[in-house]
């Protein structure tokens, strides 16, 4: 049973071995091609925060959004972001649906997020700061309710691969979170009971385009 057990274990590891991935293999973000990089949705999220009546964060997610990363590895603080979120993309995870649609009712009250009148939000990038060798800023304006105001994001590079294992095109990855007044944006309902200050958190990698990777050859 043992030798069995050995024999799998070894099968297992010589199967995974060509998708071993370590960082000596990534590329560094200056040695990146530039041009245009979409979002890879099946790697991306948008995840936020608030307070609910003093005792815990409520915590829920849009499940439907762009972006695209105009990337320049020679001056990345030249680089732009623009991200459009589709405000009926809610996930709440809300129990019993069958029951009641929260996602729905967050959605589309004119309370909330009002999506028929305001069927999207927006993120436009208007300057990238540098605070570290993997670490910086990125500024931006966000349209929300019809209200539009800066938001800076604290962003963190995670890595980059010239040629990504299994898709074969130039992708890299960030994580980025912030802090925002949801008042500023005209959206005041149930503060303070539902708490202001709304925590964002973003998980993204991007690749470059199949078509444009190639032409970059």
């Amino acid at each position: 049973m043992k030798k069995i057990s050995r024999f799998m274990l070894a099968a297992l590891t010589l199967t995974a071995a060509p998708f071993t991935l370590n960082a000596a293999e990534m590329t560094p973000y200056t040695e990146m091609p530039a041009g245009v990089y979409e979002v890879d949705k099946a790697h991306a999220s948008i995840t936020w925060k608030v307070m609910h009546m003093g005792l815990a964060k409520y915590t829920a997610r849009f499940t439907k959004f762009d972006a695209d990363l105009n990337y320049n590895p020679t001056e990345p603080t030249q680089s732009t972001l623009k991200v459009t979120i589709d405000p009926t993309s809610i996930e709440t995870d809300y129990p019993n649906p069958e029951k009641e649609d929260f996602n729905a009712k967050l959605a589309t009250n004119e309370d909330w997020f009002n999506a028929g009148e305001f069927p999207e939000i927006t993120f436009t990038s208007t300057a990238i700061e540098m605070t570290g060798e993997n670490t910086g800023k990125v500024t931006g304006d966000l349209a929300m309710l019809g209200v539009t105001k800066p938001v800076t994001l604290d962003v963190t590079f995670n890595g980059a691969y010239a040629e990504k294992p299994m898709s074969a095109v130039p992708a890299m990855g960030f994580s980025g979170h912030t802090t925002i007044k949801r008042s500023d944006w005209g959206f005041g309902t149930y503060v303070p009971m539902i708490g202001d200050e709304v925590e964002i958190l973003v998980e993204a990698e991007f690749e470059q385009p199949k078509a444009d990777a190639e032409s970059a050859e």
